[in-house]
C-alpha cells in the first residue's frame, strides 16, 4: 500500500479543486501537508480567501497536520518564507506538487502582453520558483519527489490559450531538465497533464462531462507520481479515471547528401517525417549525437561518439 507516513508535502494552489483533492489525498495516507493558496479568483486577482485554511481544518479533522501558507508562487520571496517556515515546523520536506495557476483567455491578437506575461509568472516561473526553493533540501536529504502541472493546451494546443499554452509546455522542459540533474539525489520529477471539472473548466464543459471528470479521479495518478518507488520523467495524462502517458519521439528522418537546399529538404519530406523506427531521446545531446554520426557514417568517418 503507498504510504506517506512522516513525509512532508507541499501542494500550491491547494486551497480548491485538484490542489485540494491532491492536499487530502497525501493527508489520508500520513503526509503532513502545507496547503498553499493565495485565495485568489480564477484570472490571479486576490479575493482575500480562506480556503487554505478551510482544507487544513479538513485535514485535521481527518487526524492529520497541516499548516497553511498564501505564498504567490510567482513571487519568489513568499515562496522561500513558505519553505523556511516547513523545514521551520518538520524539518523537511519530501514532496513538492506544483498545482497553483490562472487563465486570461483571449485570442493571441487581442490579449495584451501584460496578460500573457502573468499567465507565465504564475505557472512557468512560479513552478520554477518553488522547485528551486526546496531543490538544496532535497539533495541534502537525498530524497525528493516533484510534480509539475501541464495541460494538454500546451502539449496540444488549444484555441484562445497562447499565454497558457507556452507557459504548459515550458513545464515540460523544465521537468526534462530537473529528472537529469536530480537523478543522482534521488529526486524524481514527472509531469501530470489533467483534465477536471474544476473552476477553471466548469464553463466550458457540458454538466454530464463534468460530473465524470471530477478531480477526486486524477488525485490517484498523483499520489503514485510522488510515491517512494513512482517512476520520473513521465507525463501522465489523467481525466475521468482514465491515465495514459504522453511521449515525445523524434523519427530517423533523412541525412542530405550533396547540396543541403530547402528544395532537397522538400524532396526527403516524406522520409523526414515517416513515423517508423521513430524513438525517445534521452537528452539534446543524443539528438546531436545521433546527426553528428549519421552524417560521419556517410562521409566514412570514424566518429568515437
Amino acid at each position: 500500500m503507498i504510504r506517506f507516513d512522516d513525509r512532508v508535502a507541499i501542494v500550491t494552489g491547494a486551497g480548491v479543486g485538484l490542489g485540494r483533492c491532491h492536499a487530502l489525498g497525501l493527508a489520508e495516507r500520513g503526509a503532513k501537508v502545507v496547503v498553499n493558496d493565495l485565495g485568489a479568483s480564477t484570472d490571479g486577482a486576490s479575493t482575500g480567501s480562506d480556503a487554505a485554511q478551510k482544507v487544513v481544518a479538513e485535514i485535521e479533522a481527518m487526524g492529520g497536520e497541516a499548516i497553511a501558507h498564501g505564498a504567490d508562487v510567482s513571487n519568489a520571496d513568499q515562496v522561500n518564507d513558505m519553505v523556511a517556515k516547513t523545514m521551520e515546523k518538520w524539518g523537511r520536506i519530501d514532496i513538492l506538487i506544483n498545482n497553483a495557476g490562472i487563465l486570461r483567455d483571449k485570442t493571441f491578437g487581442k490579449m495584451s502582453m501584460d496578460d500573457f506575461r502573468k499567465v507565465v509568472d504564475v505557472h512557468l516561473i512560479g513552478t520554477a520558483n518553488c522547485c528551486h526553493a526546496v531543490w538544496p533540501h532535497m539533495r541534502a536529504a537525498q530524497y525528493g519527489r516533484i510534480v509539475v502541472t501541464t495541460s494538454a493546451s500546451g502539449l496540444y494546443g488549444n484555441f484562445g490559450q497562447s499565454n497558457y499554452g507556452a507557459a504548459k509546455a515550458g513545464v515540460m522542459g523544465l521537468m526534462n531538465v530537473l529528472h537529469l540533474e536530480g537523478a543522482r539525489d534521488n529526486i524524481r520529477v514527472n509531469t501530470l497533464a489533467p483534465t477536471a471539472a474544476t473552476r477553471m473548466t466548469e464553463n466550458l464543459m457540458p454538466p454530464e462531462a463534468l460530473e465524470l471528470l471530477k478531480p477526486e479521479t486524477i488525485t490517484p495518478g498523483v499520489l503514485y507520481l510522488v510515491s517512494e518507488d513512482g517512476p520520473s520523467r513521465k507525463i501522465l495524462g489523467a481525466g475521468a479515471g482514465h491515465f495514459a502517458l504522453t511521449r515525445v519521439y523524434e523519427t530517423p528522418g533523412a541525412l542530405i547528401e550533396g547540396d543541403i537546399t530547402p528544395e532537397a529538404v522538400a524532396a526527403q519530406w516524406a522520409q523526414i517525417s515517416a513515423p517508423e523506427g521513430q524513438e525517445e531521446l534521452n537528452d539534446a545531446f543524443g539528438q546531436t549525437r545521433k546527426f553528428a554520426l549519421s552524417a560521419a557514417k556517410a562521409k566514412s568517418i570514424k566518429l568515437d561518439w
